[in-house]
């Protein structure tokens, strides 16, 4: 399967334990097969934040995602179930790096699209900074 034009919706949730925001997102990007699972590319907005830079995230089966944002803005996370990672984590601000550990991943993604979920929790310097859970659908 080469590079698909396909139409994303992303929905990201966080909380911090006190407040929780909710964005959605709703985007043109590539799908391709990769040897352990897909690629999911798109390019950031203003919504999000992170305008001119672009996000793939990756998956490998159910238990590990990447997420490499380049651009304006440069990141990347690797979430993988029963691993913590440190990664760094990029922000209009600044850099930072971060704690990731999985909560959950879940993939039924293949050459038509479909759906990836996977929670994650960061923390900086082993203190508690928020839950994440993205939610991609892919047409």
């Amino acid at each position: 399967m080469n590079k698909k034009d396909v139409s994303i919706r992303l929905v990201s949730r966080q909380s911090d334990g006190e407040s929780n925001e909710e964005t959605e997102i709703f985007s043109m990007g590539t799908l391709e097969k990769t040897n352990q699972g897909y690629r999911i590319s798109y390019a950031e907005s203003e919504a999000t934040g992170f305008e001119g830079s672009t996000t793939a995230l990756e998956t490998f089966g159910n238990s590990k995602v990447t997420m490499e944002r380049s651009g304006a803005v440069s990141s990347n996370l690797i979430i993988e179930k029963n691993t913590k990672h440190h990664c760094v984590y990029g922000t209009p601000y600044g850099s930072f790096t971060v704690g990731v550990n999985a909560k959950d991943i879940s993939s039924d993604l293949d050459d038509n699209g479909g759906r990836l979920d996977f929670h994650y929790v960061i923390d900086v310097n082993s203190s508690y900074l928020g839950d994440f859970e993205i939610s991609v659908e892919v047409r």
